[in-house]
């Protein structure tokens, strides 16, 4: 990086910085007479609702095509905002007025770094809190050791650095993926620590534990190849719902250029363009995953709703309705062609779903340390 990408970078910092003073402060004063482990976990639990919003704006984004709204990372034309970069768009949107690049794109793109900034600022303060009160008391690192404070800090340190490849390789299809799948896994990681601060166990049989985990890994399969339905502008490779094109349900498909993973967008395996089969390929791929995926969770929902435990039915239903919020959002992609409400609330479903499955894990890995007690 060159001088100007250095200040850029301290602006970025400075307004990240000052962004997260507000939930911060806010924060501080509805929890003065809270425990520090109370104090804690709400400082988790709104980092992780931040965390949420911003899945959303990162997804609004991407769906507005704002990706690449400022091509150079991390300020707009070298500087920290689009104000002072205001010729070099004008010029940019002048030579291509439909291009990447415009007013508005600059702006949804560089706030969303703003709010990234924000996060990762609070990030680093729950990584600091979390360890001065582990040297505090014992008590609280029992609950949750502070290097999974740590872990996401560090998480989110690579978060920003696939967030500044997305731009510098152009939305190169495997790297916006993978940041996408960066920020489940952030919120994953948030909603397992806010829940290991307000232990409430849930005992399960080994085979019902065994599929919690296998359902956790389906969705995170299932949520990557949404991704990469996304990534590559495959939603509307079928246009019909359950058939996919002109009443087929199985059309012709090109598994070899769909899933080349390491090439550029639109681009296939040959380097040519990417052929419409492969698009059909991708997007078909995903509605067989889904079909396993709802499959095995309604199963799993349906054991919850039969075990013992009172909170089992409590979390059937966050699931069946998560659920429900999948299909319908995913089955308005489709029918409605793509409105960006619809993709929007496709998107933030995933994220309940992989959030609900974080803190139903905690519940159950705290009932399983709680067995032999019992």
């Amino acid at each position: 990086m060159n001088y100007d990408d250095w200040i850029a970078l301290a602006q970025l910092a400075a307004l990240g910085a000052a962004l997260a003073a507000g939930p911060l402060l806010w924060l501080r004063l509805r929890s003065t007479a809270a425990t520090p482990t109370a104090r804690l976990r709400a400082l988790t639990v709104l980092t992780l609702f931040l965390t949420f919003d911003l899945i959303i704006f990162g997804a609004f984004t991407r769906l507005t095509d704002s990706g690449l709204g400022c091509p150079d990372w991390p300020g707009c034309y070298g500087q920290g905002s689009p104000i002072g970069a205001h010729a070099d768009i004008a010029a940019a949107q002048a030579a291509m007025p439909t291009g990447p690049v415009t007013h508005g794109k600059a702006w949804v793109e560089m706030i969303h770094r703003y709010l990234a900034s924000a996060v990762g600022v609070l990030i680093l303060v729950l990584c600091v809190s979390s360890w001065r009160l582990a040297r505090k008391t014992q008590a609280a690192a029992k609950l949750v050791s502070p290097w999974w404070a740590t872990l996401t800090l560090v998480w989110v340190c690579m978060q920003g650095a696939f967030g500044a490849l997305t731009v510098t390789m152009k939305l190169f299809p495997a790297i916006v993926t993978l940041h996408l799948l960066g920020g489940m896994g952030l919120l994953m990681l948030l909603a397992w620590q806010a829940q290991a601060y307000e232990p409430k166990p849930l005992p399960l049989s080994p085979g019902l534990r065994l599929t919690a985990w296998g359902l956790l890994v389906l969705l995170i399969g299932q949520v990557a190849l949404g991704a990469w339905v996304s990534t590559n502008y495959a939603v509307l490779a079928c246009s019909e719902f359950p058939s996919c094109q002109a009443g087929q349900w199985w059309p012709a498909m090109d598994f070899s250029h769909g899933f080349t993973i390491w090439r550029e967008l639109g681009v296939g395996a040959d380097g040519g363009w990417l052929p419409f089969e492969a698009l059909t390929a991708i997007h078909m791929t995903h509605r067989l995953g889904a079909l396993l995926v709802f499959t095995l969770l309604l199963l799993f929902a349906w054991a919850l709703w039969r075990a013992p435990q009172p909170s089992g039915r409590l979390w059937a239903q966050r699931l069946l309705w998560a659920a429900a919020w999948q299909f319908v959002s995913g089955l308005s992609n489709v029918v409605l062609d793509w409105p960006i409400v619809a993709a929007l609330a496709h998107t933030a479903g995933a994220a309940m779903l992989l959030m609900i499955m974080s803190f139903l894990l905690a519940q159950i890995r705290q009932g399983r340390a709680a067995l032999p007690a019992a």
